[in-house]
């Protein structure tokens, strides 16, 4: 059996872990147009926070592709997929047949038109491994750096720079910090520690042009700046399924088992679509725990076992300088609000369950939510007064601990 993944990250690495946990023998190649052994992405900030190294950052040990038997092709980019004759087209013309395929191409950033960035000299993304080694060569304690985006990746990348460099300035549309998991209450909490630390916000504005390495706003602001991110946002990369013939709507589209509309060839990750069970709604879930299980649960069934992914629902947990935010599911339905200085939590409850969570700096046993809303459980079966204020198993009665029990085993 031939397995080839186009991809190296989170969902590439579970495929081969999947592939391996049914067939010890046939042949994986991976292909990645990055260099580098498989990292973790979400670390990239940590390394330049200089809380980790290039060493500590390996996804997995440095001899995985070795004890797992395979062959990686890395700085290498693939070009195109020919369903027909089952095979992947790499730039330069080689060919690598495939019985089984993975797409798991990740994403890419979007950066949106903006007058005179063409003119922007040091102008970066953060991303991958080798955007923040670029971004590294540059910073020094007399620039001002300035972050287009004040979403997940423009304030990790804050989290990283914002020790090493002069200043560091954020623009964003939106009229508050992370506003695809915060409402406004918990994004002023997040807020209010990131200016304690020297941060400056510009919400509800935008470039209207760059003059050289001057920043004009449409509110009329002017931002000099010496560094210039753009973290406005992400496109899947799902171009390679679509030129094929396969199925593609905002990501490529799955069953539960990862197949994609092409016969023998899967995807997953945050190029691929999970059908949210919180919301109902078909959309790409770009979390790591997501892709890796999309991934394994790809590698199981390209290898003739038998496995699905039906259970994909919203979950973040990022921090910055020591604070934390936790979100989960679905903001509908009513709301109740807990606050007390720097701590903020608000829980959505709709039909009897509870459909999502936001936690600011309130991190203790935040799996207990997360079971609630993954598993459904109705919460006439909870003492959810007590969970909003100490979350324990004991809330629980009996017959409901042993089914949430038995689900995590």
């Amino acid at each position: 059996m031939k397995y080839v993944i186009i991809g190296n990250s989170a969902a590439g690495i579970a495929c081969v872990e999947g592939i391996r946990s049914v067939d010890a023998d046939g042949e994986i190649t991976i292909i990645s147009d990055e260099p580098f052994a498989a990292y973790g992405r979400p670390l990239i900030s940590y390394y330049l926070l200089g809380a980790t190294d290039r060493h500590r950052m390996l996804y997995r040990p440095a001899d995985f592709y070795e004890k797992n038997k395979v062959r990686a092709l890395l700085g290498v980019r693939a070009e195109k997929i020919d369903a027909a004759a089952q095979k992947v087209v790499l730039r330069g013309g080689e060919e690598i047949p495939y019985d089984k395929l993975l797409v798991a191409t990740g994403s890419r950033p979007f950066e949106p038109p903006m007058e005179g960035i063409g003119g922007v000299k040091n102008k970066f993304n953060f991303m991958t491994l080798q955007d923040a080694l670029s971004l590294e060569k540059v910073l020094s304690k007399r620039k001002n750096v300035l972050i287009i985006g004040a979403g997940l990746i423009g304030l990790k990348c804050l989290e990283g720079i914002l020790e090493r460099v002069k200043s560091v300035s954020v623009v964003d549309m939106a009229g508050r910090i992370l506003p695809s998991i915060l409402d406004d209450a918990g994004a002023a909490v997040v807020r209010r520690e990131l200016e304690g630390k020297g941060a400056k916000f510009y919400l509800s504005d935008s470039v209207a042009k760059f003059e050289g390495n001057t920043a004009h706003l449409k509110s009329g602001k002017e931002i000099p700046f010496d560094i210039l991110v753009v973290a406005v946002g992400v496109r899947p990369n799902t171009e390679l399924v679509k030129d094929a013939g396969g199925e593609v709507s905002r990501g490529i589209v799955t069953d539960e088992k990862q197949q994609t509309s092409l016969q023998n060839v899967y995807a997953a990750g945050d190029c691929a679509e999970s059908f949210d069970i919180t919301s109902g709604v078909r959309k790409v879930l770009a979390l790591l725990p997501n892709a890796y299980r999309q991934g394994y649960t790809a590698g199981v069934n390209m290898a003739g076992g038998e496995a699905a992914f039906a259970n994909a629902m919203p979950l973040n947990a990022i921090g910055f300088f020591g604070s934390h935010v936790l979100t989960a599911g679905t903001y509908e339905g009513e709301s109740f609000v807990q606050a007390e200085g720097n701590v903020y939590r608000k829980f959505f409850c709709k039909d009897g369950v509870l459909k999502g969570f936001i936690l600011v700096n309130s991190p203790e046993r935040a799996g207990i939510y997360t079971s609630l809303v993954r598993n459904k459980t109705p919460l006439s079966e909870v003492d959810f007064k007590s969970l909003e204020g100490a979350p324990n198993l004991a809330a629980f009665p009996q017959a409901a601990r042993e089914r949430m029990l038995a689900r995590e085993v």
